[in-house]
């Protein structure tokens, strides 16, 4: 096994622990007529079902990694949650106090 192959499963271990898999999860979607019985109907009836994907929410945003910024796309989940760190903005021409 070459040394690239190792360090790119190394580098994909390393994004799949800070920001997830980013897969969609699958479910049904469900195809029903009728009205529900507590509105005064008979029920529902399912006609049909179907496989679908719940897709997350994927944002291209700019993170820090390891000290650098870079691009990644990270759910908005992970954002509002406040797990993924955001590079600090500043005006520009302004000296950054240390």
């Amino acid at each position: 096994m070459s040394t690239l192959k190792k360090n790119k499963r190394l580098k994909l271990a390393k994004k799949f622990k800070a920001y997830g898999e980013n897969k969609p999860a699958t479910g049904n979607s469900l195809c029903q007529r009728g009205k529900a019985k507590y509105l005064g109907g008979n029920g529902r009836k399912t006609t049909g079902i179907t496989r679908r994907k719940f897709k997350l929410n994927l944002q291209r945003i700019r993170v820090v990694e390891d000290g650098e910024v870079v691009r990644r796309r990270v759910p908005v989940s992970l954002i509002r949650s406040g797990m993924v760190e955001r590079p600090v903005v500043r005006t520009p021409f302004t000296i950054a106090d240390k």
